[in-house]
């Protein structure tokens, strides 16, 4: 691969050492996806080193060694996580205990609430055709409750055989402090011997390529951070007010809930969904007032999130419309579980944003990409400040 006078990209034979480092980027890839399991911890530490990055470099700045400015920062990160379950963790476990405790109650309110919903129902003037469809339906339901009274031996099989990748992360994770220290302080070298790893035709696009999946994460981790909280407080704020003004069983769960809302806010689109849906269930046992006035909440809660929150926050380096959002957690999920649903955004947007680089890059009809990618201006999408690097022949 060689960059024409005009800027663009053209393939031409690969060298040696270019098919060297495809075949072991294709054996590393291999091997990662063999061991996926296991990997994960190492995704999460990923995502603390680039936040733990930003403090340590502005330490590093101001006179720190880069060794002390990482300790100082892993000493204040630990004390403010400390200092943070000492605030939440024993309320959040109060009320857990409270509702394994009034779980049994809540039950009995719960199908008091049916009962009398079933009577309602026996009473409707509806059709025949209707009715009989309805009912079908409840007794659907039914015997897919009962189907799972008795639980099937053979789902004990995969808990046994992947007992060997479950001690292969919890090890990933008591080594995560120390694989993160390590890459937070060598940070540099790692990436120079990368960066002289590199084929010079390769150096430039795959410094800007970088640069863009760069910009995508970095906007989206910071993203849900502000949205989660953000989500979690409004959701909180939002069930005090419907413990005084409509069923105090709102006030009981508050952290609880909010909690869970603020969590689930990893998931985009089906974790709103999903959070209400406790909510839903435990203002069931109060009524249909409180069921209303949860949807009614939540409802609000997204709304504000999708309409004001994202735009604002997430910007465009992660905007894809719901439908490619929901695929693309399919797919994560089914190739990586919950981690996968987690970072299939990041990643789908990421790769349509490499995707149009390389496409400019690759095409001579676009002439505001080949400026983006000669004369380092910025590209069109997301404001990633390329390197200005000189291109043969001009």
């Amino acid at each position: 691969m060689r960059t024409l006078s005009d800027g663009t990209l053209h393939f031409g034979r690969l060298s040696p050492r270019v098919v060297v480092l495809l075949v072991a980027g294709l054996v590393i890839g291999w091997l990662l996806w063999m061991a996926r399991d296991s990997v994960r911890p190492f995704v999460v530490g990923l995502l603390i080193v680039y936040l733990l990055e930003p403090p340590v470099r502005w330490l590093s700045r101001h006179g720190f060694r880069r060794s002390l400015a990482i300790l100082f920062v892993y000493i204040v990160a630990i004390l403010a996580l400390v200092e943070f379950l000492n605030l939440t963790l024993a309320p959040l476990v109060n009320e857990f205990v409270r509702f394994i405790q009034d779980l049994p109650a809540l039950a009995e309110q719960f199908q008091a609430q049916v009962t009398r919903l079933t009577d309602v129902y026996s009473r409707l003037q509806i059709p025949l055709a209707l009715r009989d469809w309805i009912d079908s339906m409840i007794a659907g339901f039914g015997r897919n409750g009962e189907g799972t009274s008795n639980p099937d031996l053979s789902l004990l099989f995969p808990i046994v055989t992947g007992a060997g990748g479950v001690i292969a992360a919890l090890f990933g994770y008591l080594l995560l402090p120390v694989w993160s220290f390590y890459l937070l302080k060598d940070r540099k070298a790692l990436t120079g011997q990368f960066d002289h790893s590199l084929p010079a035709t390769w150096r430039f696009d795959t410094w800007a390529v970088l640069r863009i999946v760069q910009r995508v994460f970095g906007q989206w981790v910071r993203a849900q951070l502000i949205l989660g909280v953000t989500v979690g407080v409004m959701t909180f704020i939002g069930l005090l007010v419907l413990s005084r003004l409509v069923d105090p069983v709102f006030g009981r769960y508050a952290i609880l809930l909010s909690v869970t809302a603020g969590i689930l806010e990893l998931l985009p689109i089906i974790g709103p969904i999903i959070s209400a849906v406790p909510a839903v269930l435990l203002a069931a046992t109060a009524g249909l007032e409180p069921v209303i006035a949860a949807l009614v909440l939540y409802t609000v809660v997204q709304q504000v999130e999708n309409n004001v929150l994202v735009p604002k926050i997430q910007g465009d380096a992660v905007e894809l419309h719901p439908a490619a959002v929901m695929f693309s957690i399919i797919i994560g999920g089914a190739l990586a579980g919950l981690l996968g649903a987690i970072l299939a955004l990041p990643i789908a947007a990421a790769l349509r944003d490499v995707v149009r680089y390389l496409f400019r890059r690759l095409s001579p009809d676009h002439p505001e990409a080949l400026a983006a990618s000669i004369d380092g201006l910025r590209l069109e999408r997301g404001g990633v400040a390329l390197p200005v690097e000189p291109v043969p022949g001009r």
